[in-house]
């Protein structure tokens, strides 16, 4: 590379239309004003990094090329290859389903895909244990998660659906909710498909009062036939929204597992990324969920916050554990073009991409070491170091919708503002999007209208069967 800042390297892609993925791999060997994407002219000059002379529309080959030809320029060799989408374990899954040979699928994702052995051992063995685990899905049971699309603050980091509103506003909300709620109860019904999963999320589900999450939870139960559900899951979220009063409701309607998402244990960096509470609430609030009894209580901590060192990530690490938490999502921090952060430092992920790296490297060492094995993955775009967020879990501690929802062998049923449904066809292993309004205010006008998309593209398929 050169020494000359205002130095870009000009890409050349030849012959290939949908360049977004090979972009995203660029991505990780270069900064964006490192290089310049010039348009296919169809000439070869000496000036420009060409790639696809030979015009393969196998993305998988060009971006084999991408890898070996980066990595010769920068140095730099990305622990996930050629690997650029959300679900790498999806991907490991679907080679396992086809061959059965645990070693000959390492040997093709270090090979073809350029993994590196410790990611190509992960994803296969993540994806073994959950097939043992939790098995398949069955085809008529779909999982459902419903949306509160408010928090008492919003993140540095945040960059989903989150609103701080009045009281008034989620009354409204709740009014709109507890309509679709009751809508899709009595579509499954009648399709005839059960729910084998729920999980509220958000947003802050507990930003609601004791009574709404009463008034909601009562809903979800008179809704739904919970006669064969497996799990039932309420992100707590924020340990500032967690009381007594809350905690007794979940236990009244028998949730079995709940989060509470510290993030981080040191009280300048909870200030910092914009939260309310302070960690002698996170310890409160574990002290109250252990005591009532939950089969399980995730807790989320994020690699990379701004002002963090090492040791800081795992104080917050340690302590977590030691407060009782059955699974722990070590989240990569990921710059995100809606969030806070991304307007004071666009080039935060880039810079602590060491410092993540040696965080995710020591958590994974810590949390082996107590028991804790990874079971689930996903990765995301513009993440510190293009690395991963990973859930780990005691034995039998596995999060069942976690789990589906990456695998993508199983409807979702999305309810609330910027709710995603997945309509999952078995015989296409195909996918199908029904999505909600984002913006909740435009939910609760067009709630209607979000019970009649389901009716036509979620529900209707079931009428056939």
């Amino acid at each position: 590379m050169s020494g000359n800042d205002n130095f870009k390297i000009k890409i050349k892609i030849h012959d290939f239309k949908k360049t977004s993925t090979l972009v995203e791999l660029i991505d990780e060997f270069l900064r964006p004003e490192q290089y310049e994407l010039v348009p296919d002219d169809g000439f070869r000059t000496d000036a420009v990094m060409h790639f696809n002379l030979d015009g393969a529309q196998d993305k998988d080959i060009i971006k084999r090329e991408m890898f070996q030809k980066l990595y010769a320029v920068t140095g730099k060799r990305p622990d996930w290859g050629i690997l650029t989408g959300v679900r790498p374990v999806k991907l490991a899954g679907e080679m396992y389903m086809m061959s059965g040979n645990r070693d000959a699928i390492v040997q093709t994702l270090t090979e073809d895909y350029f993994l590196t052995l410790e990611k190509a051992e992960l994803i296969t063995d993540m994806y073994i244990h959950q097939s043992e685990t939790l098995g398949e899905a069955a085809l008529d049971s779909v999982g459902v998660y419903i949306g509160i699309p408010f928090c008492p603050t919003r993140c540095l980091y945040c960059s989903f659906a989150s609103n701080q509103v009045p009281d008034s506003e989620i009354e409204r909300y709740m009014n709109a909710l507890l309509k679709e709620i009751s809508y899709v109860g009595r579509k499954m019904k009648e399709s005839r498909i059960h729910t084998e999963s729920i999980y509220i999320g958000g947003g802050t589900p507990t930003t609601l009062s004791a009574e709404q999450l009463d008034i909601m939870l009562a809903q979800v139960c008179k809704s739904f036939d919970m006669s064969r559900l497996k799990e039932f899951t309420v992100e707590a979220g924020r340990p500032d929204t967690i009381t007594e009063e809350k905690l007794d409701v979940l236990r009244k309607y028998e949730i079995s597992r709940i989060s509470i998402n510290p993030q981080s244990m040191k009280a300048e960096t909870l200030e910092r990324i914009g939260r309310n509470h302070t960690p002698d609430d996170i310890i409160r609030a574990f002290e109250m969920a252990n005591s009532k009894g939950f089969e399980a209580i995730n807790a989320d901590i994020i690699a990379g916050l701004p002002g963090e060192e090492p040791d800081d990530f795992m104080n917050t690490l340690t302590k977590v554990a030691e407060l009782g938490a059955t699974n722990i999502t070590v989240h990569t921090l990921a710059v995100k073009r809606a969030s806070r952060l991304k307007d004071i430092d666009s080039d935060y992920h880039y810079k602590v991409a060491e410092i993540v790296g040696e965080m995710l490297y020591d958590s994974r060492e810590f949390l082996k070491e107590k028991g804790f094995e990874p079971y689930y993955l996903y990765r995301q775009k513009h993440m510190a170091g293009y690395y991963e967020n990973t859930g780990y879990c005691l034995p039998g501690k596995d999060c069942l919708y976690n789990v589906r929802i990456m695998d993508e062998h199983q409807t979702i049923v999305a309810l609330g503002a910027g709710g995603i449904s997945k309509a999952y066809y078995p015989e296409t292993n195909r996918l199908e999007r029904v999505a909600n309004v984002t913006n909740y205010d435009e939910y609760i006008k067009r709630i209607d209208e979000m019970c009649e998309r389901k009716e036509n593209n979620l529900f209707r398929r079931y009428d056939k069967c």
